[in-house]
């Protein structure tokens, strides 16, 4: 089964439905269920038109629903509207269906849950870990926006920075986590650069560039995680740094400086440096320190730590760390970094190995076991 192929899909058949009359909740309960059966029926019998299949019966089921609470009437005239068979048109409504999700009647947090859950392709739990929030709530979140929206049509117009920020959290899901979503958030950003001429548009689309530009180095052939540090930067793709570079300047220039904007002003520090030794921490600090008074935010802090840990020493680290809330997600392993560069390799050990019982995915599990089983290694072998 090519799951990717059918969250490629996804998008294409919820818009299909919603211009087809079906409100947005209705139509992606219909397309679930639709992918549910494509799943089990797929590998068995797959269909010459993947994409016509799901409509047909995403459409059907919507249908089965509409029968149980509406009038023959309507009934009758939904059966006639129902798409012939043959190939389904190809329309992209992938960014029309971001603005959908990010309607004025929903907070920006529940608009960036829906967004991810319906259009993104990411599952409950993927989102709840985004925010820090327990599974439970998110759902309760989830729900509640689909609410919201029903009944709502396509041509009301949604936040633009909802949707940089679901874009943002979907590129991270694809660079960072299991599922590769970050060559589509990038497609997406492009379209959204062309039609909306915003210096935090640009901003971001600089940031995706520049951090996808490193993805070939980012593993090694066993699959395990490369750190940054010792990453082979031949291996980068230097025409999507330039790329990004080039936006981030024209963007900056604007004076009207935002988070996007400053990461991906971070990124091009890392990116421009040579060596990992010859990295600016110090202006890559100054960046840390708008960005804190842009976010306030705690992950913010916890990357700003790093940085300090670098510029200044691994204790002047460990000082910035301590005031962070220890239950933040990596802020272990952070803490395990700086006290291995401050030489103090048991405890760097300890923490390493009780980072990686935390870790959110299996590749980063495995790359923190191992920084601690080497650590291990070498003080036995003394």
């Amino acid at each position: 089964m090519n799951e990717a192929l059918l969250r490629s899909l996804t998008p294409s058949v919820l818009g299909i439905l919603v211009r087809r009359g079906a409100d947005f909740a209705a139509a992606e309960d219909a397309v679930q269920e639709a992918l549910i059966e494509a799943v089990r029926t797929w590998p068995a019998d797959p269909p010459r038109d993947p994409k016509g299949w799901l409509v047909t019966v995403a459409w059907r089921r919507f249908l089965d629903a509409t029968r149980a609470d509406t009038a023959r009437r309507r009934r009758e005239d939904l059966v006639d509207e129902e798409p012939p068979p043959g190939p389904a048109p190809a329309v992209d409504d992938t960014l029309q269906l971001y603005f959908l999700c990010a309607h004025p009647s929903l907070t920006p947090s529940s608009a960036v849950a829906l967004t991810l859950r319906a259009v993104g392709g990411l599952t409950t739990r993927q989102i709840a870990q985004a925010y820090l929030v327990p599974e439970a709530t998110m759902a309760q979140r989830i729900s509640r926006a689909k609410r919201t929206v029903s009944g709502v049509r396509f041509g009301r117009p949604g936040d633009v920075a909802t949707v940089l920020r679901v874009l943002y959290l979907v590129f991270n899901e694809g660079y960072s986590g299991d599922v590769d979503l970050a060559a589509e958030a990038i497609r997406l950003t492009r379209q959204l650069a062309a039609r909306v001429d915003h210096p935090e548009v640009a901003g971001l689309l600089a940031l995706m560039l520049i951090h996808h530009a490193r993805r070939a180095a980012r593993t090694a052939p066993d699959g395990s995680l490369v750190p940054l540090a010792e990453q082979d930067r031949g291996r980068w793709d230097t025409g999507s740094i330039a790329e990004g570079v080039r936006i981030l300047q024209a963007a900056l220039a604007r004076d009207r400086l935002g988070e996007f904007q400053a990461q991906a002003a971070i990124a091009a520090l890392h990116a421009d440096a040579p060596t990992a030794e010859q990295t600016d921490w110090v202006q890559i600090v100054e960046w840390y320190d708008e960005l804190v008074l842009l976010t306030d935010s705690p992950v913010v802090r916890l990357n700003r730590a790093v940085a300090v840990g670098e510029a200044d020493g691994p204790r002047a680290g460990l000082a910035a760390l301590a005031a962070l809330d220890d239950a933040l997600p990596r802020h272990t392993a952070v803490a395990a970094y700086l006290h291995e560069r401050d030489g103090d390799v048991v405890t760097a050990a300890r923490l390493y190995a009780e980072a990686a019982r935390k870790a959110p995915n299996l590749a980063e599990r495995d790359h923190l076991t191992r920084r601690a089983a080497r650590l291990n290694s070498a003080r036995r072998s003394r």
